[in-house]
């Protein structure tokens, strides 16, 4: 199995920044990729940004140019530093790892998720 811890998240005024990470625990042999979601009331959940054990990043166009993010192999982190932040990226951020099984077979997991409030 696999655990994911998510941390960062709150209240901030338009402009504002906030650093959500994300710690994943538990048995896989390695650790394919990281992502961050999101999901707005009322909307669909989205894909924000994703990283892969190459450091390969890719961002969504809504966020690109704002939001980095970045990883600690060492530690199975991912971070999310968000920068200039806006009422829009209101949501509920979930952190996701793809890892490789001991068995050989990919395995998803998600975070509980963290509340992000852009409000002034």
């Amino acid at each position: 199995q696999v655990q994911l811890v998510e941390s960062g998240g709150g209240l901030v005024q338009p402009g504002g920044s906030l650093r959500l990470s994300c710690a994943a625990s538990g048995s896989f042999a390695r650790i394919l990729s990281m992502d961050w979601h999101r999901q707005a009331p009322g909307k669909q959940r989205e894909l924000v940004a994703t990283i892969t054990s190459g450091g390969s990043t890719n961002y969504a166009d809504s966020v690109k140019g704002r939001f980095t993010i970045s990883r600690d192999g060492d530690k199975n982190t991912v971070y999310l530093q968000m920068n200039s932040l806006k009422p829009e990226d209101t949501a509920v951020y979930y952190c996701n790892v793809d890892v490789q099984r001991y068995n050989g077979f990919r395995g998803s997991s998600w975070g509980q998720g963290t509340q992000v409030t852009v409000s002034s």
